[in-house]
C-alpha cells in the first residue's frame, strides 16, 4: 500500500467550472497553465503542484482520490469543503 503520493491539482469554487476546466483539459490544454490561470489554492503560483506528501494528510476525499486514482490521469471533480478539485497524481509510492 502507498504511503506518499505527489500530486497537482486545480481548485475551484464550483463543480460547473471544475467541469469546464476538465473539458480543456481533455482537449490538451496543460495542467499547470490552468491551475495558474484559474486554481483558488495557494499552490497556483507552482501550477499547482503540491509537491510530496504522506496519506492521510490531506482531507478525506482527497486523499482517497489520489491513493487510489490512476497515476497521470486527470480525475475529478472531486468534492471537499474547500470547494471542487481535478487532481494530476503523479506518483504514488
Amino acid at each position: 500500500m502507498a504511503k506518499r503520493a505527489a500530486a497537482l491539482h486545480i481548485l475551484v469554487k464550483t463543480e460547473a467550472e471544475c467541469l469546464a476546466l476538465k473539458e480543456k483539459l481533455d482537449n490538451g490544454s496543460s495542467f499547470s497553465q490552468l491551475a495558474s490561470r484559474h486554481s483558488i489554492c495557494p499552490s497556483k503560483r507552482k501550477g499547482g503542484d503540491l509537491g510530496e506528501f504522506k496519506r492521510g494528510t490531506m482531507v478525506g476525499p482527497f486523499d482517497k482520490a489520489v491513493f487510489s486514482g490512476e497515476e497521470l490521469k486527470v480525475l475529478g471533480p472531486i468534492k471537499t469543503k474547500f470547494g471542487f478539485h481535478l487532481i494530476k497524481v503523479l506518483y504514488t509510492k
